[in-house]
């Protein structure tokens, strides 16, 4: 059993909480951030931050003071919104909405815990192909799309950057998992996303630092 520490952002239901209860089985200490614990997270057993609202600064701050003297060796920036606009009625308010969440968040709570990463962390970051450019057939979806395309190459930056304090960095999109903000369909279920994600998790290092993945070990296009 491993007594490694990983902390989850959007960790109270979906993806989110399927890695709470997939690290917590691999025996990692798990700190679960969100706004508000579902029940589930909340009898899990695991370490619960709530009332962080990734999006703002100051509950950013309380994140970090939270986790002061705790040492990261696994950050997986999972929160996410999904929004759907559509051209002839783009809402600008929407795609900042995603903009705040998807890219900005995920670089904002990056900066403000690495200087907790342990020796030979990781960071993960949750994505979507929808964010490829050369995989974009079907247009629509702006705000979603522009937002994660943005967290891509904030997560590229992040690599570069993160390389010389020996943390790699994974931008990993999970597939099309049946989780409610997608309406509950999909090609697999939060946990199998969790489990593939894992295990591109654990394959990854300095080397393969700032591939884009899908969880099915495929390297996706820009």
């Amino acid at each position: 059993m491993s007594s490694k520490t990983v902390v989850i952002t959007g960790a109270s239901r979906g993806i989110g909480l399927s890695f709470a209860k997939l690290y917590q089985a691999k025996g990692y200490y798990v700190y679960a951030v969100c706004r508000s614990a579902s029940t589930e997270l909340a009898t899990l057993g695991v370490n619960v931050i709530e009332q962080v609202d990734v999006t703002k600064d100051e509950d950013i701050s309380k994140l970090a003071s939270a986790l002061e003297k705790v040492s990261i060796d696994l950050l997986i920036n999972n929160a996410g919104i999904l929004s759907d606009e559509q051209l002839g009625s783009i809402d600008k308010d929407s795609i900042r909405r995603q903009f705040e969440t998807n890219a900005l968040a995920p670089l904002a709570v990056t900066e403000a815990l690495m200087n907790n990463f342990s020796e030979n962390a990781k960071l993960a970051l949750i994505t979507s192909r929808m964010g490829s450019v050369e995989d974009n057939t079907s247009g629509g979806r702006y705000g979603y799309r522009m937002s994660k395309a943005a967290l891509n190459i904030a997560g590229m930056s992040l690599s570069h950057d993160l390389k010389p304090r020996g943390v790699a960095v994974a931008i990993l999109h999970p597939g099309l998992v049946g989780t409610e903000m997608i309406g509950g369909y999909g090609d697999i279920t939060p946990e199998q996303a969790a489990e593939r994600l894992a295990q591109r998790i654990e394959d990854l290092n300095l080397e393969n630092s700032g591939t884009f993945w899908h969880s099915n070990g495929q390297v996706l296009p820009w």
